[in-house]
């Protein structure tokens, strides 16, 4: 089993900046890629960006140039940095692992494991 967990979601003002964290815990040994995904109320999950451990690295078009995915492979742990933010942006974020190799990192069913979410709000 695998543990995901989320932190340092929050209110900003637009324009503004945040940064996610996600440590995953458990058998992470096969993981091989980690994705951030988020969801709006009443809206599917829709891709956010995604880190392999070959460091390959993806991005929805609408947070390319705004956001940055990184990882600390000695702390298994997955950042996501927020840069200017939209109202848009607000929604709940989640860190997947994909501990089977998919190969489609931008998928929301290639993942295995979900943390619990954590909620960005941005204000305009």
């Amino acid at each position: 089993q695998v543990q995901v967990v989320e932190s340092g979601g929050g209110l900003v003002q637009a324009g503004g900046s945040l940064r996610l964290s996600c440590v995953a815990s458990g058998r992470t040994f096969g993981c091989y890629a980690m994705g951030w995904f988020r969801q709006a109320p009443g809206k599917e999950r829709e891709f956010v960006a995604a880190s392999t451990w070959s460091s390959a690295i993806y991005y929805a078009d609408s947070v390319k140039g705004r956001f940055t995915i990184s990882r600390d492979n000695t702390k298994s742990t997955v950042y996501l940095q927020m840069n200017s933010l939209k109202p848009e942006d607000t929604t709940v974020y989640y860190c997947a692992a994909d501990c089977h190799n998919s190969y489609a990192y931008t998928v929301q069913r290639s993942y295995d494991y979900w943390g619990q979410g954590t909620l960005v709000t941005v204000s305009s």
